[in-house]
């Protein structure tokens, strides 16, 4: 291929990267930027340079999964009765518990919050491809570290609680030994491949086609895909929050928060996790959650994992508590932390009566 061709993938490439980042694929149409781009930029700096959003930091450690990659968690601590583990989705980190680390704090409960490999400030994973098994045996080392004795509340958002699920397909022992409730946000137990992102059928059809290049060239032409992905920010920046969010109205500091995130996230790392997905089928690893509090909850408008997904898995669980919130997108907990804080606590009072028992 020649340089200008390497260029033009690059610049596909590029694009795809910021629709897979939001759990989402190329060929989205955005609507048009009428604002100028300088006024953008001075714009996105400004809200960077005030928003409060991913400062909070608590006590650091590390945890070594099977192949040695280093796993970063912090921890906040509280009464040790209970101790609630927070697992983050794809293209995010611990950050994106912002609100609830807060409002968990001001409860006074012991949290661990962990960055999954490759994202975050964990280390990049010595296993590629990645799988969500290979997530779920690292979820139980950072547990082992963190958390090695006591109650656990599991809370997982989008991969997070399929990790959630991988850890009680594999190791169901501490599922029951130790676990009094589980939260899944914005997830699945399954049939990914189904997903359409909101795009018409020849739209997802493009998609297929383009992404086995579009993630031949973020691993191969990394450097290249990563200068096209900063040239396309104003584009991106639109995708970002169309796939995040369900609501016009949310706070312009909250969506580029939002925005940081999934920009930190390497396009390799994009690329490595996204074929993992295809495979994830738990729907009956579920079944380790019955008889526990068990909150499911998703957005309304979410195109990444749609509510029916939530829907399905509460159908595995009928005594989980079921939660659409009206309006809301992927990122519901930064979107609607009111609605996701409240009910937390009420698990959290429910697993509380579990533990006890």
């Amino acid at each position: 291929m020649t340089e200008s061709g390497r260029l033009r993938g690059a610049g596909l490439a590029g694009a795809a990267v910021g629709l897979l980042a939001a759990g989402a694929a190329a060929g989205v149409a955005v609507e048009r930027l009428t604002v100028g781009r300088g006024m953008r930029h001075r714009a996105r700096l400004a809200l960077d340079a005030t928003g409060p959003y991913g400062t909070l930091r608590g006590t650091p450690g590390t945890a070594v999964a099977e192949d040695g990659t280093e796993l970063y968690y912090e921890v906040d601590d509280g009464p040790s009765d209970l101790t609630v583990v927070l697992s983050h989705g794809y293209c995010l980190s611990q950050d994106s518990w912002h609100f609830q680390r807060a409002a968990l704090r001001e409860a006074g409960v012991r949290a661990v919050y962990w960055d999954q490999r490759s994202h975050g400030r964990s280390g990049r994973g010595r296993t590629a491809p990645p799988s969500i098994d290979l997530l779920g045996r690292d979820l139980a080392a950072v547990i082992g570290a963190a958390a090695p004795e006591g109650r656990l509340v599991l809370v997982g958002h989008s991969m997070g609680g399929m990790t959630q699920m991988a850890l009680a397909d594999q190791c169901p022992g501490p599922i029951a030994e130790r676990v009094a409730g589980a939260a899944f946000v914005g997830t699945s137990s399954g049939r990914l491949t189904e997903l359409t992102f909101g795009l018409p059928a020849a739209g997802m059809s493009v998609v297929r086609r383009v992404l086995p290049g579009a993630f031949r060239l973020m691993t191969d032409r990394t450097e290249l895909v990563e200068k096209s992905r900063r040239a396309a920010a104003d584009l991106l920046s639109g995708v970002y929050r169309r796939y995040s969010f369900g609501s016009r109205d949310v706070d312009p500091a909250v969506a580029r928060f939002a925005e940081r995130l999934l920009e930190a996230t390497p396009v390799d790392v994009v690329a490595e996790f996204y074929p993992a997905f295809v495979a994830h089928e738990k729907a009956t690893a579920l079944r380790a959650f019955r008889g526990l509090p068990v909150l499911v909850l998703a957005g309304e408008k979410d195109l990444i994992t749609p509510s029916g997904h939530s829907e399905a898995i509460a159908a595995e669980l009928p005594e989980a508590e079921l939660v659409v919130v009206p309006g809301a997108g992927h990122l519901v907990m930064l979107e609607r932390p009111d609605v996701v804080g409240e009910r937390l606590a009420a698990l959290l009072a429910a697993a509380r009566e579990t533990a006890r028992a």
